[in-house]
C-alpha cells in the first residue's frame, strides 16, 4: 500500500496521525481566499515531488498524477513487487479521480487569455484527463495488463480497488495497482464547492472543522491526496512470499436513482450497496466487527449513511465499531476511498479502530457507536469501507483478516 495525504505521505506517518486523532487541517496558502466563504483545506503533507519525478516530466502533469505515482511507487516498494518483461502482462493498473487535472486546465486557460492560443502547453491535455495516472503508471512501470480509471465522484478508488478485484477473480490479470489520486484545491474547484455550499465555513479552528456526526457539522474539509494498493491473486502472492495484509473478500455497488448531490433520508441507497457488499462476501452482517464510513461532515449526508447502516445490519447495529477517518483527513473525494481501505486493512492489521475526532455533542439523529475521539483496541476480523459519490453513486468494500 501506498498513501499521499493530509495526514502524511509515508503509510506510517498517515496511519499513526489517523489512529491518534491529529489532523492537519489549514488554511489554503497556494492562492488568495480571503474572499471564500471556505478558506482552509488539507494539503498533501509532506509530500516531495522530486522524489519520484524530475521536474520536466512534473511540468507535463497536474498534480493528481504526481500524486497517483508517488502512491504507485511506495506501493509496489512496501509490496516487494519485481515487474519484469515476463510478468509486466500479467499485472494491471486501475486508478481514477473525481475531478482529475483541475489545476492544470485552470492554469492553461489562464495562459491562454493572457497570451493567445500558442502559450497553451502541447501537454495540456495528457497532464490533465484523468485516466493519465492509470497511463503514467502503466508506462513507468512497463506494465501491459488492463489500464482502467473509473470516474464516479468520491466513489472512484472504492470502484477502482473492487472492479481491479475482479478483474484478477476473472483470469484478467495476477496482480492490480488500484486507487486514486486528487489535487482540486484550486480557485475554481473551491469556489465551485463554495457556491454549492458544501463545505464548512469553520475557518476560525480548522483542525476542528471536519465533524462526522456532530450536531455542530456544517459541510467538509476538501482535502487533497491519493493512494494506491496492491491486489494479488492469493496462490500468486504466497508463491513469491508476500506479505498480506488483508483479503477483499466483498465488493458492492448501487444508485441512488434520487438526487444530484444529496441522499436519500431513508439511506436506501447505502443499505443496497453495503448489503452486496456483505452479500458477495457471503458473509453474516453480523460477521463484520468494524465500519469506516463516508462521514463526509455534512448534515445531510452523515444522517443518511446511518439509516443505511442501521437498515443494513438490524440489531447488530448496535454492536457495530464505526468511525470516519475523514474526520483527521478531510475529504480527498476520488482518493478518499482508498485512504479509508487502507486505513481499514490496517484497522484490521493492528486491531485498533482509528477514532471520529471532534465529536463533541452527537447528533441524535446519528445514533452510532462512532468510536468518539479516542482510537479502541478491539478484536477486528471483517470490515467495511463506504463511499458515496455525486450522482447517487455507491461502493462498498468488505475486508477480513488473511487465513
Amino acid at each position: 500500500m501506498g498513501i499521499v495525504s493530509p495526514v502524511g505521505s509515508r503509510l506510517d506517518t498517515a496511519w499513526r496521525n489517523v489512529r491518534d486523532g491529529i489532523a492537519q487541517i489549514g488554511e489554503i496558502e497556494d492562492f488568495d481566499v480571503s474572499t471564500y466563504p471556505t478558506r482552509i483545506a488539507g494539503t498533501a503533507m509532506d509530500f516531495d515531488v522530486d522524489a519520484y519525478l524530475p521536474p520536466k516530466d512534473q511540468r507535463k502533469n497536474d498534480p493528481f498524477i504526481h500524486y497517483g505515482i508517488a502512491a504507485s511507487v511506495d506501493a509496489i516498494k512496501d509490496a516487494g513487487l519485481e515487474i519484469t518483461e515476463e510478468n509486466g502482462d500479467r499485472i494491471g493498473v486501475a486508478m481514477g479521480s473525481g475531478i482529475g487535472g483541475i489545476k492544470f486546465i485552470e492554469d492553461n486557460h489562464d495562459k491562454m487569455l493572457a497570451g493567445g492560443v500558442r502559450k497553451v502547453s502541447p501537454f495540456f491535455i495528457p497532464g490533465s484527463i484523468i485516466n493519465m495516472t492509470s497511463g503514467q503508471v502503466s508506462i513507468l512501470q512497463h506494465v501491459t495488463g488492463p489500464n482502467i480509471s473509473i470516474v464516479t465522484a468520491c466513489a472512484t478508488s472504492t470502484h477502482c480497488i473492487g472492479i481491479a478485484g475482479r478483474s484478477i477473480v476473472h483470469g484478467d490479470a495476477d496482480v492490480m495497482l488500484a486507487g486514486g489520486s486528487e489535487h482540486a484545491t484550486t480557485p475554481l474547484a473551491m469556489a465551485g464547492f463554495c457556491a454549492a455550499r458544501a463545505m464548512t465555513t469553520r475557518n476560525d479552528d480548522p483542525k476542528a472543522a471536519s465533524r462526522p456526526f456532530d450536531v455542530d457539522r456544517d459541510g467538509f474539509v476538501l482535502s487533497n491526496g491519493a493512494g494506491c494498493v496492491i491486489l494479488e491473486e492469493l496462490e500468486h502472492a504466497q508463491a513469491r512470499g508476500a506479505r498480506i495484509y488483508a483479503e477483499l473478500v466483498g465488493f458492492g455497488m448501487s444508485g441512488d436513482s434520487y438526487h444530484i448531490t444529496l441522499p436519500p433520508a431513508d439511506g436506501e441507497g447505502a443499505r443496497k450497496c453495503m448489503s452486496a457488499a456483505i452479500r458477495d462476501a457471503g458473509i453474516d452482517p453480523s460477521d463484520v466487527d468494524y465500519l469506516n464510513a463516508h462521514g463526509t461532515s455534512t448534515p445531510a449526508g452523515d444522517a443518511g449513511e446511518t439509516v443505511g447502516i442501521r437498515r443494513t445490519f438490524g440489531d447488530h447495529a448496535d454492536k457495530l465499531m464505526v468511525s470516519s477517518t475523514k474526520s483527521t483527513t478531510g475529504h480527498m473525494l476520488g482518493a478518499a476511498g482508498v485512504a479509508e481501505a487502507i486505513f481499514s486493512i490496517l484497522a484490521i492489521q493492528d486491531q485498533v479502530v482509528p477514532p471520529t475526532i471532534n465529536l463533541e455533542n452527537q447528533d441524535p439523529a446519528c445514533d452510532l457507536d462512532y468510536t468518539p475521539n479516542e482510537a479502541r483496541d478491539a478484536k477486528i476480523r471483517t470490515a467495511i469501507s463506504n463511499s458515496f459519490g455525486f450522482g447517487g453513486t455507491n461502493a462498498s468494500l468488505v475486508f477480513r483478516a488473511p487465513d
